[in-house]
């Protein structure tokens, strides 16, 4: 509901006059001290209240120091709404080098327009604008409009108000104020909302006056979680309404159905329909505003005294539209006529639990609802919300305080918050995890969404392409699932139940993470969802309650099937949960049972307010709540992504494949999403020729450098080093700048025997210095200790060392070049511990103090280390490979066999390279 006041006389045409006799002039600002935002430096409004009638008198002045601002200001554009008041221009001038140039005596005047730019919103308000391109303006100008609109609005009945906001600290204008004046025998009310300012009304002639000196001081900050009647806002508001009694009882009027629906006309035959389907009053209710919702499409009417007075339900059934004002009246009929107890009532969607604490007026409200009462309950009912169904009847708006429109008057009425019936959001996942931990999860999913959401679903669905419609519906379900490679995607409205139902297959991301050297998967979706941590801890915030969200409830339905018949998992945590906790209600079950866990969780956030008191015991008992939130725990010899030859279940894996082959098949230039997935997978898994493939493909739509070195990485495993190397030239070419490429060039060449031109290569790029010197010669001295002379790799190395003291990486290489090469061995175990002591990410060290340990002899101290790698990176090839050897001398040859078939699965190449170290299972 729009919330405008103005006056009956009005014209459509800009009045031109001088300011009237009863505007004070305004202060002008020292044009030398600096402007505002926009250039401004003088603000002034002026209202006068005399009678049902308001005056709005502005003075501004703008300084243009700019030619930005020359362009953002030389079109001015006035609104005002013709049907209640007049737009008076009284004066448009420029100030220039102490010469008052008047723009309108020149000639120019405002040419009209009906501005609708708000149809987007779905708002048409009537509002014409005034608009005039300044000519003649220059940089340096000051840019000075005084105006005045007048409003006067019958629907008030005599009454008048006010809202007027006003700038506030930090907001810097070098002259700025407020007047409110009012006749002296009228009772006006008056208030800031900006909390105490120090005013006191002084006779002004037979008028009563408020001056408030602008900008404000700055407002006292509140949490954000605070309620609404603790904000703060920089406005101030006055009215003639004697209070919130009488408010009800000018408005009530306006909403009087007798006579509104005629006997043999279509409304009629509506209302009809719905009695004869039910004698329910509670579905008759139902239907009535599912009907009203349905077929009445929203559409705000601020036009002909619009912004209060709503169109006739005969005109908005015609019409098949209607703001609040006319879906509300409509609804009433309905239920008026079908015997249902029923009434209008007022509410402030945007501030409405900010309303006892304002002066009664018509303005404290921005929309309009019906209070049905149909036993012992109150419904609130909604025209202009979508998807209410008889399940949802009983549900509430959060609106804080509400007025009735009564004829004989009413006070504002608390709404009483309920939780819903049904929730918004309403999630069923399947996922199938048969084969490995380490493998994306397949998951089957139906999501079934209300409200808002399912609205902007329904009209996807019947407006969009097939491509740009999936693209959407995937894109709205990823807020809820995470990123996925779906396969299929569907999204089917049902208009019996006001939703919408998402269907879903593919590939989700793996839940399971390593946690504390062991494989976890977190099963509730609360850690995700909810918290509760307000900030109470400024003296001036301790005694403020927490708002909370809501109401709304949510409801997750999860069930996952194990590898190996879920051999060895087990769940910590809290499995059953039902508690209310920072305002949520939050019940949970959880199952785990033949090789399947199945998780429930419904979320209710009831919109209650927790006591400033009750803060610090509500925070431990969510973090306790989070901290117990269940997990699931794979055994230690889980089956991984590396060992899933003989898997009990293939069906996860050969679905991802299916899957990810499909939409490799579909990508184009614009999805690529499936190349990326399905590359990771082939890798992880150890399939480089699947890897391969999917490259082959990635380069033939969108060659990259980087597609050309993942080739040459996957080429090498494979043993084709050649074509390794053309890809290496390839991605080095795309992208000469990047020194990864330089190096993984000079490193094939090298190993194609080509040791001379690998160093050249890298030699080439060092004279040219630059801030990748140092890398440079750490690539060279790498190429010496892998092909060359180990001694000299060391003496360069040294040299690098000796600009970057202390880099554990760099330890770690000298440990890794003496134990390959077998030099200075008495100092390469210094040089690992030193690295580990260095470094927070350990396994790549401690698998060079293994070699170490290995060249030494010494067994049990080298698998001690492996071991200790492993359980930190499971998946390290090198790490396994090494074992493999290890586990051999050791005469534990099943170990050994095992090792080394996961170090051939990962890394193929490995054999290849370790043997140039003499080091063979």
């Amino acid at each position: 509901m729009a919330v405008l006041a103005s006056p009956a006389l009005a014209g459509d045409q800009p009045l031109y006059a001088p300011a009237p006799e009863w505007v004070k002039p305004a202060a002008l600002p020292d044009d030398k001290q600096p402007s505002g935002a926009g250039g401004l430096m003088l603000l002034d409004f002026q209202h006068r209240i005399d009678g049902p009638t308001v005056w709005q008198y502005s003075d501004t002045i703008r300084r243009l120091d700019s030619p930005e601002s020359l362009t953002q200001s030389n079109i001015i554009t006035l609104p005002w709404s013709p049907d209640k008041g007049d737009l008076i221009i009284h004066q448009l001038s420029i100030l220039r080098d102490g010469q008052t140039i008047d723009v309108l005596a020149d000639g120019q005047k405002f040419t009209v327009l009906r501005r609708e730019e708000q149809l987007e919103k779905s708002e048409l308000s009537g509002i014409l604008s005034a608009t005039l391109a300044v000519e003649g303006l220059r940089v340096g100008d000051r840019l000075r409009l005084r105006a005045s609109v007048t409003r006067k609005d019958a629907a008030l009945g005599g009454r008048s108000q006010i809202v007027q906001w006003l700038p506030a600290a930090p907001v810097r204008i070098p002259s700025a104020g407020y007047s409110l004046a009012w006749r002296k025998d009228q009772p006006v009310q008056w208030k800031s909302l900006a909390g105490k300012l120090d005013l006191k009304p002084v006779r002004d002639g037979d008028f009563m006056r408020i001056e408030v000196a602008a900008p404000l001081a700055k407002l006292a900050e509140m949490p954000d979680d605070a309620p609404g009647r603790y904000r703060l806002l920089p406005m101030i508001e006055a009215s003639t309404f004697a209070s919130w009694a009488d408010v009800s009882k000018v408005m009530a009027p306006l909403y009087a159905t007798q006579g509104t629906v005629a006997p043999d006309g279509p409304i009629a035959a509506e209302i009809a329909a719905i009695v004869q389907a039910t004698s329910d009053p509670m579905e008759r209710a139902a239907r009535a505003l599912q009907l009203v919702q349905d077929k009445i499409r929203y559409l705000a009417v601020g036009m002909d005294g619009g912004n209060y007075v709503p169109q006739s339900p005969q005109k908005t059934w015609d019409a098949r539209y209607g703001d609040c004002k006319a879906k509300t009246l409509l609804l009433l009929a309905m239920l008026h006529a079908m015997g249902i107890e029923a009434e209008p009532v007022l509410a402030g969607v945007r501030l409405g639990e900010l309303v006892p604490e304002r002066i009664p007026s018509a303005a404290a409200f921005d929309h309009v609802l019906v209070r049905a009462t149909i036993g012992s309950q109150s419904l609130w009912l909604d025209g202009t919300a979508l998807g209410t169904r008889l399940a949802d009847m009983r549900d509430t708006p959060r609106l804080g305080h509400v007025l009735p429109l009564r004829a004989d008057g009413s006070d504002l009425v608390a709404v009483d918050l309920r939780a819903p019936g049904r929730p918004t959001i309403d999630l069923e996942m399947t996922a199938d995890e048969s084969t490995s931990i380490d493998l994306p999860s397949v998951i089957e999913l139906k999501m079934v969404v209300r409200g808002e959401l399912a609205s902007l679903l329904t009209l996807m669905t019947a407006q969009m392409p097939e491509r740009e419609l999936r693209d959407g519906v995937q894109s709205v379900l990823e807020e809820f699932v995470g990123e996925a490679q779906f396969e299929q995607l569907e999204a089917v409205p049902d208009p019996d139940s006001g939703t919408v139902t998402i269907r879903g297959r593919g590939v989700f991301n793996t839940g399971w993470k390593m946690q504390d050297r062991r494989m976890e998967r977190w099963l509730s979706r609360v850690p995700d969802l909810i918290d509760f941590k307000p900030d109470r801890a400024r003296p001036a915030w301790a005694a403020i309650p927490v708002a909370t969200a809501g109401p709304q409830r949510s409801r997750y339905r999860m069930s996952i099937r194990l590898p190996d018949g879920g051999r060895g998992y087990t769940i910590e945590g809290d499995s059953s949960v039902d508690v209310s906790i920072g305002g949520t209600a939050i019940r949970r079950s959880l199952t785990m049972a033949n090789g399947e866990v199945v998780v429930e969780e419904d979320l209710t956030s009831l919109g209650s307010e927790v006591a400033a008191s009750d803060v610090p015991r509500e925070r431990d008992r969510m973090a306790t709540l989070l901290a117990r939130s269940p997990r699931l725990v794979a055994p230690a010899d889980a089956r991984r992504r590396w060992s899933l030859a003989g898997a009990p279940s293939d069906s996860q894996i050969n679905t991802i494949r299916t899957i990810y082959d499909k939409e490799v098949q579909k990508a184009d230039e614009e999805n690529t999403t499936a190349l990326t997935s399905s590359l990771s997978l082939y890798r992880g898994i150890g399939d480089f020729k699947g890897a391969a493939s999917v490259l082959d493909r990635q380069i033939a739509l969108m060659p990259s450098a980087e597609a050309y070195s993942d080739r040459a990485s996957v080429r090498a495993e494979l043993g084709d080093l050649k074509g390794a190397l053309a890809d290496a030239r390839a991605a080095r070419s795309l992208d000469p700048s990047d020194i990864g490429y330089v190096g993984q060039v000079a490193g094939l060449m090298a190993e194609l025997g080509d040791l001379e031109g690998a160093l050249a290569l890298v030699d080439e790029r060092i004279a040219l210095g630059g801030k990748t010197l140092t890398d440079l010669q750490v690539i060279r001295a790498d190429l010496l200790g892998i092909f060359g002379d180990a001694a000299q790799a060391l003496t360069e190395l040294d040299t690098v060392m000796a600009t970057k003291p202390g880099d554990p990486s760099l330890l770690n290489m000298r440990c890794w070049i003496k134990g390959t090469r077998m030099v200075q061995t008495e100092s390469a175990l210094k040089d690992c511990t030193g690295a580990l002591e260095l470094s927070d990410s350990t396994a790549g060290i401690l698998d060079s103090r293994a070699l170490v340990w290995l060249r030494m002899g010494r067994l049990e101290e080298a698998l001690a280390d492996l071991d200790a790698a492993l359980l930190q990176a499971p998946s390290l090839a090198e790490s396994r490979y090494l074992r493999s050897i290890v586990y051999r001398k050791l005469g534990r040859e099943a170990d050994a066999a095992t090792d080394l078939a996961v170090a051939r699965q990962l890394s193929p190449s490995l054999e290849r390279q370790y043997a140039r170290y003499g080091l063979k299972p």
